[in-house]
C-alpha cells in the first residue's frame, strides 16, 4: 500500500465553515509552489488554503432523488483520499461532481484545477463500467488519454512518449497490441489507469480501482497511487475495503452525507462507522468491528479503544 503521510486537517464535516473555523473570511488563494524538476505538469493548480477540492453545504444528487446531502468537507492537494461508504451512499456521485460531470444540486463544490482546463482531471472509471467488447487495442485506449487537446488532432510526439510512460508504468507494454475483449479483469483495469496517467494530470481520480483485480495489479495500481503523490498529484479513489481506507492520507466516509472526514484513525472508528453502514457492521466481543458486504470484501476494524 502506499505509504502514508501526516498532514493537518482544517475542515470538519457539518461545519459551514470548510477551511478551518474562519468564520466568513474569504478563501486565501495561494499557489501549489514551483514544479520539481522533472516533473511534467507545468502548470500548477491554484489551491484554495492549500486544498485541491472544497464543498460547502454541498448536495448531490440525481433528478430529484439526493445522493448526498448538505455536507461541507475538504480534500487536501498533494494526498491519497479514500472515499468510502455503502453501496448507493454517493460515492461514485462525488467524484462524478469533482470531474465536472455532474452539477451540485444546491451548495458549492470548488475544484481550482477545472480553472485551468479538464484536461488537469483525470477520471478512471471501473473497467466492469466499460463496453469490454468494443473494437479498440490496448494502444488505442491509452492514447484515448491524449485528446484532451482536440478529438481529431493528430497525436505529436510528446503524445506518443506519454502514452509510452503511462503503459511501461502499468506494466502493459507487451500487451499494448491485443484488444479489450482478449484481456481479464485486472488487465483491462491496468489499461484505464494507463489512460488516465496518460492525461498528465493535477487530480486523480480512480473509482474502486483496487476491486476485484489480481495481486499483482493491486500491487502496480498501488505502486501508481504512491508514485503520482510523490509527484504531487492530488488522488482521490473510492472503496469498500476499510483496510484500503486506513492507509489513505485522509478519508471522507460517506452515508447519504458525509458522516465524517479526516485522517484515517479519527474517521474509522466505530461510531462513525456505525452512522455509516447501519446493520451492515457485528460487534465483536474482542473489540473489533466486522464490516460484512455480501457484494464485497470483508473488512475489519482494530479494537474501539476506551
Amino acid at each position: 500500500m502506499w505509504e502514508r503521510r501526516r498532514r493537518r486537517h482544517p475542515g470538519r464535516p457539518g461545519s459551514d465553515d470548510p477551511g478551518g473555523g474562519r468564520g466568513d473570511r474569504r478563501p486565501r488563494l495561494v499557489r501549489s509552489g514551483r514544479p520539481r524538476p522533472g516533473d511534467r505538469r507545468a502548470v500548477l493548480a491554484v489551491l484554495v488554503n492549500g486544498n485541491a477540492v472544497v464543498a460547502d453545504r454541498l448536495v448531490l444528487g440525481h433528478g430529484d432523488v439526493v445522493a448526498i446531502s448538505a455536507s461541507s468537507f475538504v480534500i487536501p492537494a498533494g494526498a491519497v483520499t479514500a472515499v468510502i461508504g455503502p453501496n448507493g451512499s454517493g460515492k461514485t456521485t462525488l467524484l462524478s461532481a469533482i470531474a465536472g460531470l455532474a452539477e451540485p444540486m444546491s451548495g458549492t463544490l470548488q475544484v481550482p484545477c477545472r480553472r485551468q482546463g479538464c484536461e488537469r482531471i483525470a477520471y478512471v472509471f471501473q473497467s466492469t463500467k466499460v463496453n469490454e467488447s468494443l473494437p479498440i487495442s490496448v494502444r488505442e485506449v491509452v492514447a484515448m488519454g491524449r485528446y484532451f487537446g482536440g478529438r481529431y488532432r493528430r497525436l505529436t510526439g510528446a503524445d506518443q512518449r506519454a502514452i509510452d510512460d503511462a503503459m511501461e508504468r502499468t506494466g502493459i507494454t507487451g500487451i499494448s497490441g491485443r484488444h479489450l475483449h482478449d484481456l481479464s479483469g485486472g488487465q483491462r483495469q491496468r489499461v484505464f489507469v494507463a489512460q488516465g496517467l496518460a492525461q498528465e494530470h493535477e487530480l486523480l481520480l480512480l473509482d474502486e480501482p483496487l476491486t476485484g483485480i489480481d495481486l499483482p495489479t493491486a500491487h502496480a495500481i498501488d505502486a501508481v497511487i504512491h508514485d503520482e503523490r510523490s509527484r504531487g498529484c492530488t488522488i482521490v479513489l473510492t472503496t469498500h475495503d476499510l483496510s484500503e481506507a486506513r492507509v489513505a492520507d485522509h478519508v471522507l466516509l460517506l452515508g447519504g452525507r458525509v458522516v465524517a472526514s479526516g485522517p484515517p484513525e479519527e474517521v474509522l472508528v466505530p461510531a462513525n462507522l456505525a452512522a455509516a453502514y447501519g446493520s451492515a457492521l457485528l460487534h465483536l466481543e474482542s473489540g473489533e468491528v466486522l464490516f460484512d458486504d455480501p457484494a464485497h470484501r470483508v473488512s475489519v476494524t482494530g479494537p474501539e479503544e476506551n
